[in-house]
């Protein structure tokens, strides 16, 4: 993979976009997103504000790389990802251009720049960006599956299960496309499909929560009540801050009657974000 930038799972509070840059010029920047690399090129993820003074040196070291490599592409894409790192979109966006300029087909180059469109909320020049990247290598599953990610929060759900079914196909070891083609099966209702999804997701990546979360939610849509509580539980164990795992894990507890418990489960989605629909509702229908 040349590094291109991948969709991760979404994570309440935290940006769910990853930058991938090129193995061989990583420089440094791990891989992560909030969830962990899950089988995509090296990553790099948006960092907390509270990393700006070591994420301010890196640029600074990538901007020396740069001086002296003037018409390397990759050394553009590198230090654009660690703008995106930073928040810094138009400059993130300035470099991908300018690693385009110097290398036109560098598929990597044209995906990192529709992400951080998509960061900025230029959702039209994303996907031309992610149309180019294909165009450039159509075997560049990053681009599939950043496409196939815009489609799918767009309601284009039936484009984002044939992208997001190539990204499998292209690679059948990476979790995120499952979990997100499960996500587009589950918005068509189509459960059964969307849990043979996350069971894929889940066998090849067991270490983050939001698959066990998806998961949970068709288990009880199909009225596997037991199931959804230990998907619940399980999202809970990697991830306690998630005010959507424990208000779904409310749910799961009041249909299993266990009131209190549910109750318990409300109030600390509701500690986490005073706004959750689910927990809110769950607790005016207890009558709490």
């Amino acid at each position: 993979m040349n590094g291109t930038m991948a969709v991760a799972w979404p994570q309440r509070g935290r940006r769910a976009w990853r930058f991938a840059v090129p193995m061989m010029v990583a420089l440094g920047l791990a891989a992560c997103e909030s969830v962990t690399s899950l089988n995509t090129p090296s990553v790099a993820e948006i960092d907390d504000p509270s990393n700006a003074p070591a994420q301010q040196a890196n640029i600074g070291s990538l901007t020396e790389v740069i001086r002296r490599n003037p018409n390397d592409p990759q050394a553009y894409n590198t230090r654009g990802v660690a703008f995106a790192r930073s928040g810094r979109f138009n400059e993130a966006i300035t470099d991908f251009t300018k690693a385009l300029q110097l290398n036109p087909e560098y598929a990597a180059a044209y995906t990192n720049r529709g992400l951080a469109h998509r960061q900025s909320g230029r959702n039209a020049e994303a996907l031309t960006d992610f149309n180019r990247a294909i165009q450039s290598d159509a075997r560049y599953y990053a681009a599939y599956l950043a496409r196939g990610n815009l489609a799918r929060v767009q309601g284009n759900l039936g484009q984002a299960i044939t992208d997001l079914g190539e990204v499998i196909r292209l690679n059948p070891e990476g979790a995120e496309a499952y979990h997100s083609r499960g996500l587009a099966y589950q918005s068509q209702g189509q459960h059964n499909l969307a849990l043979s999804d996350f069971d894929a997701a889940i066998d090849r990546n067991p270490y983050v929560a939001p698959p066990f979360l998806a998961r949970g939610q068709s288990r009880l849509a199909t009225d596997k009540v037991d199931d959804a509580l230990e998907d619940f539980n399980a999202a809970l164990n990697i991830d306690n801050r998630n005010a959507d795992s424990w208000a779904l894990r409310g749910v799961a507890l009041s249909r299993q009657g266990k009131k209190n418990e549910a109750a318990e489960s409300f109030q600390r989605a509701m500690a986490i974000d005073p706004n959750n629909r689910t927990a809110r509702e769950g607790i005016r229908t207890a009558g709490l």
